[in-house]
């Protein structure tokens, strides 16, 4: 597992002479921003031993992928919070209620009634009556204490922690399929096995503007949507799961056919009509009758 995260204070003990913060300059050209990226490569590559890992490559190609995940994250969130505003505004005012008329003695006692009789009806737990979730905008779960999203390949998740909190009080412990996330010397906020197999060595945390832990973790299974990301977390509709069409071209064509067919499948379902699968066995079945005209088919009971 590699954690990403900003070097945030001095130990009280004297750091060793390797340890020191080495201080850059440079300035960033706007137009020219991969010159930039250069500098600062190239004093990486004097001043620590990052490019001698063999994970370079991979390390690097990670933190740029959750960089722009992120961006993308808060473009998403931008935009949704613009279109409520909008909606807000356009929204007529709710009309004056009218003054309620007055209530009989016996309407008064008539409810009472009826709610002493629907008292043993209403004592069922609410959880119990409710089925699966709607997912949020990132097909996943908004919780109390964290959120989360999901893509058919990854795992995002954002723990809010008090602000100015340091990268070193955070514990993240991932493996295959358990999570834990919290602060040291407290109840963890996470702390259960996952719904299904990360690559451990593919998933990272870091610490963003120090009031939030962001983990991204990346699926042993690439063709399957996330119930849940805990156990005993509430589950989600995963037929109301709304992949990023712009996102497909990015795939290889094997993943890609899959995941349209599971577009496909989802839409069908939700309208009550066959998905790709019954399609093609109906088209086999209608086949077969033509091929065999001798054969009555008026009494087959065909699911």
């Amino acid at each position: 597992m590699a954690i990403l995260s900003e070097y945030e204070e001095q130990d009280h003990k004297k750091p060793s002479s390797s340890s020191v913060a080495k201080p850059f300059n440079a300035s960033l050209d706007p137009s020219d921003p991969l010159g930039f990226l250069e500098k600062v490569f190239e004093f990486v590559a004097r001043e620590s031993d990052l490019f001698k890992s063999d994970s370079l490559v991979r390390d690097v190609n990670a933190v740029l992928r959750m960089v722009k995940d992120k961006l993308e994250g808060e473009e998403r969130k931008k935009k949704e919070a613009e279109k409520k505003a909008a909606e807000r505004k356009a929204a007529p005012a709710p009309a004056p209620a009218p003054a309620p008329a007055p209530v009989k003695k016996e309407e008064i006692v008539q409810v009472k009634e009826e709610v002493v009789e629907d008292k043993g009806a209403q004592s069922k737990p609410e959880e119990e009556a409710k089925g699966p979730r709607a997912p949020n905008n990132l097909n996943g779960l908004d919780m109390d204490t964290y959120s989360w999203g999901q893509s058919l390949q990854e795992v995002n998740i954002y723990v809010p922690v008090p602000p100015g909190t340091k990268s070193r009080f955070i514990v993240c412990e991932i493996k295959k399929k358990h999570l834990k996330v919290g602060l040291k010397g407290q109840p963890p906020v996470i702390d259960a096995e996952l719904f299904n197999s990360v690559k451990v060595d593919d998933c990272f945390w870091s610490l963003e503007d120090q009031k939030t832990v962001s983990i991204l973790l990346t699926k042993q299974d690439h063709m399957e949507w996330w119930k849940y990301l805990v156990k005993g977390e509430p589950e989600i509709d995963t037929q109301k799961v709304e992949p990023e069409s712009s996102k497909l071209g990015d795939l290889d064509p094997e993943t890609r056919s899959t995941v349209e067919k599971m577009m496909f499948d989802q839409r069908q379902k939700q309208m009550g009509l066959p998905t790709s699968d019954e399609m093609q066995k109906q088209d086999l079945l209608k086949k077969f009758m033509a091929e065999h005209p001798e054969m009555d088919f008026s009494r087959a009971k065909i699911n």
